[in-house]
């Protein structure tokens, strides 16, 4: 098996991808941290023993899938997390709260303070009105 094939096979292997998943949780917290300053890819890298590769990697992942990152490169340059409306409302349904619920839990609701702050307001967000338990409906 090739390099590309093994890396490819790697990457879908459960355990490393629930520790990207940690790896960029970390670099979010880590970037909040920051105060909106620039953080060296290479200063990553070490806090998270891993490669500045894998660190840009996981950084590129981010923005792709809308987090919001500026990159500067050059002498002066890093990573930070971009200005934003502060605090951000989104609207979702109880079925994409769910979802996003359900992937906190994959990951473990302490895998980072963000992760847990918000597995709290969600759960919260959908709790049912009545602390009654429901009975399914007979077919009857």
């Amino acid at each position: 098996m090739d390099r590309r094939a093994r890396l490819a096979a790697a990457s879908r292997d459960g355990h490393l991808a629930l520790r990207r998943v940690e790896r960029q949780q970390a670099i979010v917290e880590r970037l909040h941290a920051g105060r909106g300053l620039p953080v060296r890819l290479g200063l990553l890298a070490e806090e998270l023993d891993v490669s500045t590769r894998t660190v840009a990697r996981d950084v590129e992942r981010l923005r792709t899938n809308g987090v919001p990152l500026e990159v500067r490169r050059g002498r002066s340059g890093g990573v930070r997390l971009a200005p934003v409306r502060s605090p951000v409302r989104v609207e979702l349904d109880v079925a994409e709260v769910a979802a996003v619920l359900a992937s906190l839990a994959a990951v473990g609701p302490n895998a980072s303070l963000s992760a847990a702050s918000v597995l709290r307001k969600l759960a919260d967000a959908v709790r049912p009105t009545s602390d009654a338990p429901t009975r399914p409906r007979s077919r009857t």
